[in-house]
């Protein structure tokens, strides 16, 4: 089973280099530049593992600490720019599983990782339900990367995919086009709404009755769109 490890930073250039040596040491990696986008991450695909700076924009390491302790129960290993132990000793008793201060040697880095898989074992307890998501006559499911429309398989790219089932994780609900972009393509699209734009328009061909006038998917002008159940 492949691991996957979300990297949260600001540094665009630290999290591009981390994630391509964790990639080539046969991890799966996402990457988010906030916290708040973190959360969005895993709301549709938990990792096994994160790496977090302290020092982030909005809200800091510390607090995001305790919300993926205590709300998802994922493994924190923390990385920190401040040498002080108060910081280093406060985020150990807050919970999380290690720290790493920068800049860090990667091999101690990939140690440390698999020192903490080898802590938490095989199994990971994930609170993202992976069962099917039905949603009137639509269904998902995320375990086998499936969408039906009634009786009919609708074939989805993977990004459609993800999409669809971020919409369907919080039906009714507006997501901006900055949500969409943290959830499905990560920090790195961050700035590109265009990707969003071309794949909601992909989508709503497939699960749409009339794409030109969608009733699913639905533009909340100004503020980003939603997925509306059909009665």
């Amino acid at each position: 089973m492949t691991r996957h490890i979300l990297i949260v930073d600001d540094d665009a250039l630290m999290r591009r280099s981390l994630a391509f040596n964790l990639e080539q040491a046969g991890y799966k990696v996402s990457n988010a530049e906030s916290a708040e986008d973190a959360f969005l991450l895993t709301d549709r695909e938990p990792p096994d593992l994160v790496l977090l700076d302290i020092g982030l924009p909005g809200m800091d390491g510390l607090d995001a600490l305790r919300q993926f302790r205590e709300k998802l129960n994922l493994p924190v290993i923390f990385l920190t720019a401040r040498r002080r132990e108060l910081d280093e000793a406060l985020g150990l008793e807050l919970g999380a599983d290690d720290y790493v201060t920068k800049p860090f040697d990667l091999n101690v880095l990939l140690a440390r990782i698999k020192n903490v898989f080898r802590h938490i074992g095989q199994t990971v307890n994930q609170v993202v339900d992976q069962a099917l998501l039905v949603i009137d006559d639509l269904t998902i499911d995320p375990a086998a990367h499936i969408v039906f429309l009634g009786n009919q398989n609708i074939e989805l790219t993977p990004r459609e995919f993800d999409l669809l089932h971020t919409f369907a994780l919080h039906p009714n609900k507006v997501l901006s086009v900055d949500d969409l972009l943290a959830s499905v393509w990560g920090a790195e699209f961050m700035g590109q709404p265009q990707v969003v734009y071309v794949h909601i328009r992909w989508l709503r061909e497939k699960i749409e009755q009339n794409p030109n006038h969608p009733k699913r998917i639905v533009t909340v002008r100004g503020v980003g769109y939603k997925l509306i159940p059909q009665e």
